[in-house]
């Protein structure tokens, strides 16, 4: 398992993305697939660094994990912020995608790209982190 922790800054996202696409080359997954997740992982540490440290006027530390099997690849992050699953944010309603950009309400597409952006997102409260978990199956 290969693992990476970060300051909870926005200066730690080009770490955080080298990580994850060295993970995704390793598990020799496709380009779009590398895409996806970078993407998913991406929205979620902005969110955590932003909403959960930033916002919230808390410091720490985001801690991320690879684990590649023959069948998937899973990055997991954890942090120490205020407790929010992105599972229980409400659906963007498929009305919203088609509204024009002046029309559009800020915010909810990100956290819906990063859930449909890999095969399988789950989410755990562990004592007092946050731990995003981010499946991607393997060929």
């Amino acid at each position: 398992m290969k693992s990476l922790t970060v300051l909870g800054t926005l200066d730690s996202l080009s770490a955080i993305a080298q990580f994850v696409m060295e993970a995704a080359t390793s598990a020799d997954l496709n380009k779009k697939a590398a895409y996806k997740l970078r993407l998913a992982v991406d929205e979620i540490a902005t969110n955590i660094i932003t909403h959960g440290y930033d916002e919230a006027g808390l410091t720490g530390e985001l801690a991320l994990s690879a684990e590649i099997n023959e069948s998937n690849l899973t990055i997991s992050i954890e942090d120490t912020g205020h407790e929010y699953d992105p599972t229980k944010k409400v659906s963007v309603e498929e009305e919203e995608f088609n509204k024009s950009l002046e029309d559009r309400q800020m915010g909810g597409l990100g956290v819906f790209l990063a859930l449909e952006g890999v095969d399988q997102y789950l989410y755990e409260r562990v004592g007092d982190r946050n731990r995003n978990i981010f499946i991607v199956n393997c060929k």
